[in-house]
């Protein structure tokens, strides 16, 4: 079967992401892997001050964070699997890459000049990931949709 990666945070352009990659699982019946990249707080950046919660702590306060943005859209007709990751977001998305037919991300251009700007995510993963990568730019039905192999 295949697999399509899509990578969420809660943003408006994540979202549309999400919507956009639904979709097109469901157009090549293909399994939808939603990951949700945690990072650790700035606060714990001195580990012998602040130590960090344990990796299995982070992932389990944003699993119902990812749950809340998978049920924000409609999956119905689609096969979801919920993943969440602790890490820097581009390198953990170029690593689910390996094996998958296409990764989706979105971009937070903001309009105007910027809005043709992509984030540094969506270009890591634009020039590192083993599959086709589409970007999606727009936040209303994901309106401007860019695949790249």
């Amino acid at each position: 079967m295949e697999r399509i990666v899509v990578g969420v945070d809660g943003s408006d352009p994540s979202r549309a992401a999400l919507r956009w990659a639904v979709d097109e699982a469901r157009l090549r019946g293909a399994q939808l892997e939603v990951l949700l990249v945690a990072g650790v707080p700035r606060t714990y950046l001195d580990p012998v001050i602040f130590p960090p919660p344990p990796v299995a702590e982070i992932r389990e306060a944003e699993r119902e964070h990812l749950q809340q943005i998978i049920n924000s859209v409609d999956t119905s007709g689609c096969t979801v699997e919920p993943i969440v990751a602790v890490g820097g977001a581009a390198p953990l998305l170029c690593e689910a890459s390996q094996g998958a037919s296409l990764v989706v991300v979105g971009s937070r251009g903001y309009g105007g000049f910027k809005g043709l700007l992509l984030g540094s995510v969506a270009q890591q993963v634009l020039a590192h990931a083993h599959c086709p990568v589409a970007v999606v730019t727009g936040t209303d039905r994901y309106e401007h949709a860019e695949e790249s192999s």
